[in-house]
């Protein structure tokens, strides 16, 4: 037979869960308006039943609080990360895009369309007024116009790829911040929750720095029990919480994190010619780097990875876009010179190495394409080399003389050849070779008709366009240093950053070649005429004339624009979309939270009132009954 006061637990039971239900209602309605923060209820079951040894067998034993859990469904929680990752991508493409076009746009004041269509009219005019001096001196200025263009759009680029390489660093040191604070949050969970109760408050924490994570980066998370070896059918209550990023570098790993390091390239790493100094590769490190530690034997973060998701992508897309082309071939022939190797057969020092490579790739057979740097870091076989310098033979050939202090090995032959990485995005280095390219082609068609004539008075016609050879410096490249058969570069060395009109005819405009012949008379201009049908009938960029190129870039720009301007409104809907999803199961709703109010208060009246009727009865049978 049970207890007389058997009723009275029974009561109890039900007044302390029916408390403990009106306190998670509470803790709900303070955090309605909490960021991050999942709803708790309180998990009931019966206790149980006792065996009386009667007719009926059991009686119920009240009920048991086992524990005040989150409401969450992870499910959605990896549906709006990886929607996250997507959208961190586009939305930076987007903005950096929408920068890039208004750099390009035409304003019509000062744009490209509306500089070529004075240089033009000011062609005429020299036409027309029989080639004076001012009318001479008004074409070549709006030439320089058009050159002026091409180095403020250039800065403008390089600016923006410096403030977006700034950014990849914010990423990076975010990254890493969230790493350590995931770990440092996974031992206070532990702790905890090894005790047997539930840290819902701390696993809400992590779980808001994973939604920011995910925005940076791809992610992906896996949380196991903790098994004791010794007693493996012990609940420990710790639990072992993975996270990685990029598809496979592991960020955190229960109570340990990397790092993701930023390391600037020196002078002399540079992978593109238009890039900037100081970009930053990406490398992974162990927690207990710091700053000032040696670089040179962490591991490599591979940017060519198409796994790595949110705004890392897209700013690594936007700074290192080449649209797929880069400089890649295959080694054939290594020639090393003054090989000395130790007494273990290692090589000791090399005195001089170079390296020929052969591509197939047709932009890499055109000199007004190519991105390969002076000097810089190129990748054979499995390591990474530097080289001085680089030759063409102007058909499928390349050779490189590497830099003797980096050379610890002699290069593999016959392997894989690369400078710089395949990024297939139309970022700001292939808007910078586009311009190249056109400038290139245009220098190119205007000199050979500028040498070929001659001037007013009978002179030979010399070169107008060419490229400073220093910042530091006046000097200029002369047109035999432009059109040299012996190293067959063209004209690789002008860039848009450089881009320059013949100080020469800057100087003196009557320089400039306006006679096809030498026989014309003073005022006659047959060599204009050659040019201005150059300008109007010649296809010298994809396809298209001189004053065409603005509208092939921009249609690019405007593509990629409205690309990423969709895509972002797309995943900022869905990210929408799922978050109201989530919130409609782990949100506070406060008209439900009411609701519940009534019934846990109505729960915990009756408990205390069946308290009250056994106290009555305790008191009538103890204090009231004669025994």
């Amino acid at each position: 037979m049970v207890s007389q006061f058997f009723g009275l637990n029974i009561a109890a039971s039900g007044l302390r869960a029916a408390n403990a239900a009106l306190n998670t209602t509470a803790n709900n309605v303070s955090n309605a308006s909490t960021d991050g923060y999942s709803r708790q209820a309180v998990e009931q079951q019966a206790s149980n039943a006792l065996r009386v040894f009667t007719t009926y067998g059991c009686a119920g034993a009240g009920v048991d609080t086992i524990a005040i859990e989150r409401i969450r469904d992870s499910f959605y929680d990896v549906k709006f990360r990886n929607n996250e990752a997507l959208l961190g991508n586009v939305a930076q493409k987007n903005y950096y895009n929408g920068m890039i076009e208004q750099y390009l746009d035409d304003d019509g004041i000062t744009g490209f369309s509306t500089l070529f269509t004075k240089m033009q009219a000011s062609l005429q005019s020299v036409m027309t007024a029989a080639g004076t001096t001012e009318t001479k001196s008004t074409y070549v200025s709006n030439v320089k116009s058009i050159t002026e263009y091409f180095n403020n759009v250039y800065t403008s680029l390089q600016n923006l790829q410096s403030d977006v390489n700034a950014e990849i660093k914010l990423c990076a040191d975010r990254i890493t911040a969230i790493g350590t604070e995931i770990a440092s949050i996974n031992k206070q969970i532990n702790t905890i929750e090894m005790t047997g109760t539930t840290a819902n408050d701390l696993r809400d924490k992590r779980d808001v720095l994973l939604d920011e994570l995910s925005k940076i980066v791809s992610i992906e998370t896996k949380e196991s029990k903790v098994i004791d070896e010794s007693q493996p059918d012990r609940d420990t209550g710790a639990t072992r919480f993975q996270v990685w990023v990029a598809g496979s570098y592991e960020l955190v790993d229960m109570y340990e994190y990397k790092q993701m390091v930023c390391v600037a390239r020196e002078e002399d790493e540079a992978v593109n010619q238009n890039d900037i100094s100081g970009l930053f590769d990406l490398k992974w490190a162990n927690s207990r780097f710091k700053d000032g530690d040696d670089v040179k034997e962490l591991a490599d973060f591979s940017l060519d990875s198409r796994l790595i998701g949110g705004e890392l992508q897209g700013l690594l897309a936007i700074r290192d876009g080449n649209n797929g082309q880069y400089f890649s071939g295959v080694g054939n022939g290594v020639n090393p010179e003054g090989v000395t190797y130790d007494a273990d057969g290692n090589v000791e020092s090399i005195d001089s190495c170079t390296i020929t490579v052969d591509v197939a790739s047709s932009y890499l057979m055109d000199m007004g394409k190519c991105t390969l740097p002076v000097s810089g870091t190129i990748h054979i076989g499995a390591k990474f080399y530097k080289y001085d310098s680089w030759s063409y033979d102007g058909g499928s050939t390349y050779t490189f003389t590497l830099d003797p202090d980096s050379l610890t090995s002699i290069p593999d032959d016959n392997r894989s050849v690369s400078v710089g990485y395949y990024n297939n995005y139309q970022g700001l280095p292939y808007y910078m070779e586009q311009m190249n390219e056109w400038i290139r082609k245009f220098s190119d068609e205007v000199n050979k008709i500028m040498v070929s004539g001659y001037t007013s008075d009978s002179l030979d016609g010399i070169y107008l366009l060419t490229g400073s050879m220093s910042s530091n410096s006046a000097a200029q490249y002369s047109y035999e240093e432009l059109t040299s058969l012996s190293e067959n570069k063209g004209y690789y060395n002008i860039t848009a950053g450089n881009f320059e009109v013949n100080t020469v005819v800057l100087e003196n405009a009557d320089r400039m070649a306006t006679k096809s012949d030498i026989t014309e008379g003073e005022s006659e201009f047959g060599n204009l005429t050659k040019l201005n049908d150059m300008f109007n009938n010649k296809e010298i960029f994809r396809g298209a004339t001189s004053g065409e190129f603005l509208t092939k870039v921009l249609a690019d720009i405007a593509l990629n624009r409205n690309n990423s301007d969709t895509l972002e409104k797309t995943y900022t809907a869905l990210e929408n979309t799922i978050e109201n999803q989530r919130l409609s199961e782990s949100g506070v709703d406060e008209d439900e939270e009411a609701s519940n109010l009534v019934k846990f208060q109505n729960a915990y009246n009756l408990s205390s009132k069946m308290i009250q009727t056994l106290t009555e009865v305790y008191d009538r049978l103890i204090l009231q009954t004669g025994v």
